[in-house]
């Protein structure tokens, strides 16, 4: 009985064997097929590219792109588009589209960006002032300015002046120190406004300070707020200023009569009645 197993198990096994090693080889010897699709050559970038960037020969390369989802629009070759601004950035093996790239006689930089009506003003900044380097090109801010209409430092107002303003451009430039004259770096931030805007924005920045505030990009609100004073920030009720009056007229215009006193008020009282008869005491 045991050797009967012994023979069933043993033809079992190399019947598994046999068909596993079977399989293997069909498998092995199978053709395989090659299906192909078709193609056609696409413009991408060659590494990451900034806004304004001119585009030369080493900054595009052609890949093979699949004929069925090509990009409307796409170039194949280079020389269609060597030469041209970049108006938004591109990263690498994105492709080349018109709607990415100025016009042919726009040139590259900063002004082909810059739509009809608008102007673009950049202005100083600091870590703090530009929000810890989280302020960077395609980001909206609100402009905040602190500044004194008189000499008084109870006058010093905080008032959002400028609100949901794109930032085109953030970056660091060289610039001469006045006073050990040394080259130094300067962080400055490009904004996109509007003609008025950019008074207003020239006016805070050299009469008092600026202050960017990072906005949420879908929040398209505009904040009116009435700014802030330092007696209402800390909570103390602001001076009240007492008007004296001349004591002469102006020559030539008649004299105004003084406004009268307020009556008194009287006395407190109260009211006896005793029987028929009624009368009112005064509480000394």
């Amino acid at each position: 009985m045991r050797n009967r197993l012994f023979a069933v198990l043993a033809l079992a096994i190399t019947a598994g064997g046999g068909l596993a090693y079977g399989t293997y080889n069909y498998m092995q010897n199978v053709p395989v097929r090659t299906v192909s699709v078709p193609t056609e050559p696409v413009v991408v970038a060659a590494a990451d590219l900034q806004l304004g960037t001119e585009l030369k020969a080493e900054d595009l390369r052609v890949v093979a792109w699949p004929a069925s989802d090509l990009p409307a629009g796409a170039f194949s070759t280079p020389q269609e588009i060597a030469g041209r601004g970049l108006i938004v950035p591109v990263v690498k093996n994105e492709p080349i589209l018109p709607a990415k790239l100025a016009a042919k006689d726009a040139g590259a930089g900063l002004p082909p960006v810059i739509p009809p009506g608008m102007r673009a003003i950049s202005v100083r900044v600091n870590d703090v002032i530009g929000v810890a380097g989280y302020v960077l090109p395609g980001t909206r801010v609100d402009v905040v300015a602190t500044a004194t209409p008189t000499q008084s430092q109870a006058d010093v107002t905080s008032k959002v002046v400028l609100s949901n303003v794109k930032v085109l451009t953030a970056g660091t430039r060289m610039e001469q120190d006045q006073e050990r004259g040394k080259p130094i770096h300067v962080t400055v931030v490009t904004l996109l406004v509007t003609p008025e805007e950019s008074e207003r924005l020239t006016l805070a920045s050299t009469e008092g300070k600026i202050q960017l505030a990072l906005r949420n990009p879908l929040d398209a609100g505009v904040p009116v707020t009435p700014g802030i004073r330092p007696a209402a920030l800390l909570g103390v009720a602001a001076p009240v200023v007492k008007r004296v009056a001349s004591a002469a007229p102006a020559r030539g215009k008649p004299a105004l009569a003084p406004a009268p006193e307020p009556p008194s008020s009287a006395p407190p009282s109260v009211e006896v009645i005793r029987g028929d008869k009624r009368a009112r005491e005064v509480i000394r």
